[in-house]
């Protein structure tokens, strides 16, 4: 590379003004040279990156065109000094050219919505009492305004600054201004628990609780009483708060749009009163919801009962029920029915009898042996498969099959006290117990691999 760009570099990333004077009296069009040569970022990039105001006002004395320039990202000098927060090279930039904060680069955003998704209310400031109108700015992909950026990224402190400027300026009309997928501030709000958030939008000594549209409905037909999913004692009180704004919930029959949101779904929904009312909705509230409890939590929930019934079916294996195991005598045989109940029931009574022998003799002890070790196998695959990729795997996986085993052997030991004909059959159903709830999860996996694998070996063969 040029030595003149490698000078020019080095100046704009420590601030040496006298290199850029020097080397711009021995040729003017040194700059001109750069931007030809160098086509990933300008000089006014790179004193930005580096926080050198004095090499940016000088730069942009000799260059003002510099500013409007973005790099390999899509990124402006001035975007760069917004997301820095660098405060002081962003009222440089500006001094030159106000109008450059309404410029969009990336994704069509400008620096007042980099200001709002990194909580930079200091430089909110100094943008909007140069640049007020970019509060009325929406990117090009999404379509959202600073507000929804500030909300979406949990940035409090800028969603107030915006809301008191939106105020200040007379345009609180952008607090009901919908995405492209039509959900305003207020939906955002409350489908992602921004309570702090929506005490500023309600709140009683607020000049946005009298504009705020609280039945705005979203590209589903929602509205943010829709999106309000009740799960504790606050949603509650966001849910009375809207209603006594005057919020109400969309019909079941409310015609939708043809565009459906990719992120915020309409939830149908009782309002609290008839959930506290109503036993059957508990039900449903209580449910396992996709939208609602998150995979975390789920998983941790699972895991807390695999290991419960694990533990008890262990223990009841090792310590089965008094008498249950025992291999007593067969009950002796009923006595023959009276001659006169013989003649009209002789079937009936011979299965009952044959039926309590079966029943007596095989089912209590079998079918308790058979249904714990189910049970115990059964948890212990689904602590397994929830433990998948947790550290420690082998260490893990080793300590839960010495568990079966431990299991299996006390088990066997308990069954070879059975006679011959019973043990038979006990080992035959302990083999079901062990391998059933493996073979449940697998050979649908196994017998689909092997058809498509069979399928497209025919398909090559025509």
């Amino acid at each position: 590379m040029d030595t003149k760009i490698l000078l020019l570099e080095e100046a704009a990333r420590h601030g040496k003004l006298d290199i850029l004077e020097k080397l711009v009296k021995e040729n003017p069009a040194v700059l001109a040279d750069f931007k030809l040569k160098s086509l990933g970022e300008s000089l006014l990039h790179q004193a930005t990156k580096c926080r050198q105001p004095s090499f940016v006002r000088e730069l942009m004395k000799i260059d003002p065109d510099v500013a409007g320039e973005v790099d390999k990202d899509g990124f402006r000098p001035l975007d760069i000094a917004v997301i820095m927060g660098d405060l002081v090279i962003v009222r440089e930039i500006l001094s030159f050219n106000k109008n450059l904060c309404t410029l969009k680069g990336k994704d069509g955003r400008s620096a007042l919505h980099y200001a709002a998704m990194k909580g930079r209310t200091d430089v909110i400031d100094a943008l909007l009492s140069l640049c007020p109108d970019s509060i009325e700015d929406v990117t090009v992909r999404n379509g959202e305004t600073a507000l929804h950026l500030a909300v979406k990224n949990h940035q409090f402190d800028a969603f107030i600054a915006l809301v008191r400027w939106a105020e200040r300026l007379n345009k609180e009309s952008m607090i009901n201004k919908g995405d492209d997928e039509g959900n305003t501030v207020l939906h955002v709000a409350v489908l992602t628990k921004q309570y702090a958030c929506i005490d500023v939008l309600l709140a009683k000594n607020s000049r946005s609780r009298g504009t705020i549209d609280v039945n705005a409905r979203n590209g589903n037909g929602s509205t943010a009483l829709d999106v309000l999913q009740i799960e504790d004692s606050y949603d509650i009180k966001i849910n009375q708060m809207l209603e006594n704004l005057g919020a109400v919930r969309s019909p079941d029959d409310f015609p939708y749009t043809t565009k459906q949101s990719k992120h915020y779904t309409r939830i149908p929904k009782s309002s609290p009163k008839h959930d506290q009312s109503s036993k059957h909705d508990w039900f449903t509230y209580f449910k396992f919801q996709m939208q609602r409890d998150s995979p975390s939590d789920t998983r941790n929930a699972l895991l807390v009962v695999a290991a419960l019934i694990a533990t008890v079916c262990f223990t009841a294996g090792l310590q089965p029920p008094k008498g249950i195991i025992i291999d007593k005598p067969p009950p002796p045989s009923p006595p023959p029915p009276p001659e006169d109940e013989e003649r009209s029931l002789p079937g009936a009574v011979a299965g009952v009898a044959a039926a309590t022998a079966i029943l007596g003799s095989y089912a209590t002890s079998l079918m308790f042996l058979f249904a714990n070790s189910l049970g115990f196998t059964s948890s212990t695959c689904i602590i397994i498969y929830l433990t998948s990729g947790f550290p420690f795997q082998r260490e893990l996986h080793m300590a839960l099959y010495s568990m079966m085993f431990s299991y299996g052997f006390a088990v066997i030991s308990i069954v070879k006290d059975l006679d011959k004909k019973k043990e038979k059959l006990a080992y035959g159903l302990l083999s079901i117990a062990f391998a059933l709830p493996f073979a449940l999860r697998w050979l649908p996996r196994w017998g689909s691999k092997a058809w498509n694998h069979w399928r497209n070996r025919n398909a090559r063969l025509l």
